[in-house]
């Protein structure tokens, strides 16, 4: 006999944290399973840190940017090192974003790439999610994704230090690669 392996929905994780069985646990819930996240290192703490700072100036008065905040996707609600969500802020106090309150998420991946780019990327492809990065911190290169189709993201571009990009929302924004790494 195969083992079965037990999923839960958003709802089920929604009572197992109001209940306080996932107190003091660093989990996300990825495809109705419950899963252990990784601790972030100094690089990766400095690079989310000043990049969500960065964003905030850039985006102040037209979105919201959240670190490290769950997001609730059909059978997942991850927790982003980035998004940038829709104002106004106060629609979150009684729900986290919806795919549709979404602008652009970032992971930023030190020890994490295989997983931000192959389990995470088809969940946010899966969801809907128009922009996702992944900030590739071991090969100083940006990871972008965009135009999912059926779960699967259409487009893939990996930018080195000397590129420019702008997020698909917002299009005046000119984000300049080596600026992530080296603010």
């Amino acid at each position: 006999m195969e083992a079965i392996i037990a999923k839960f929905s958003v709802e089920d994780y929604h009572k197992m944290i109001e209940a306080g069985l996932l107190i003091y646990r660093d989990v996300e819930l990825i495809n109705g399973l419950i899963l252990e996240m990784s601790p972030e290192g100094t690089e990766h703490t400095y690079i989310g840190e000043t990049l969500a700072d960065y964003f905030r100036r850039l985006t102040q008065g037209i979105a919201w940017v959240r670190e490290a905040r769950p997001i609730t996707l059909t059978q997942s609600e991850p927790e982003p090192d980035i998004a940038i969500v829709r104002l106004p802020h106060s629609l979150y106090r009684s729900h986290h974003p919806y795919p549709e309150d979404i602008y652009l998420l970032i992971e930023i991946s030190h020890s994490t790439l295989k997983f931000d780019t192959s389990e995470k990327r088809n969940t946010y492809a899966a969801a809907n999610i128009q922009d996702y990065w992944v900030v590739d911190v071991n090969n100083k290169q940006l990871i972008i994704y965009r135009s999912p189709i059926n779960g699967l993201y259409k487009n893939e571009t990996r930018l080195s230090l000397d590129s420019q990009v702008s997020p698909l929302a917002f299009p005046d924004l000119n984000i300049i690669v080596n600026e992530i790494f080296n603010r």
